[in-house]
């Protein structure tokens, strides 16, 4: 069939689509983009807000060792006072050391 048969109005229609959805590709996923970028950003506040288990046990971790170095200064203080003859000092480095001990898991 030739071409002259058909009306212009005809053709122009589909290339017109054609031509529209050729253009708009690159703009469907830039407003994909945008439509998601609110569901994003509230998930990267939660992830931020939010304590994973492997950083809550380093936390956990953290905060024995420090303790764990603040009585063991104590007791060794309190270790010499009692050397000098400090029963007070004895009772308390007794003290100490039991709750070493325990942090330690012994």
């Amino acid at each position: 069939m030739p071409l002259s048969r058909f009306p212009a109005r005809r053709l122009a229609a589909p290339l017109l689509a054609l031509a529209a959805s050729a253009l708009l590709g690159g703009c469907v996923g830039t407003v994909t983009k945008v439509a998601t970028a609110p569901v994003r950003v509230v998930g990267k506040g939660v992830d931020l807000a939010t304590t994973s288990q492997s950083e809550a046990d380093e936390n956990r971790g953290r905060k024995m060792r420090k303790r764990l170095d603040t009585l063991e200064r104590q007791y060794k203080r309190e270790r010499k006072a009692c050397q000098k003859g400090d029963q007070a000092a004895c009772d308390a480095a007794r003290a100490d050391y039991a709750r070493i001990e325990d942090l330690r898991g012994d």
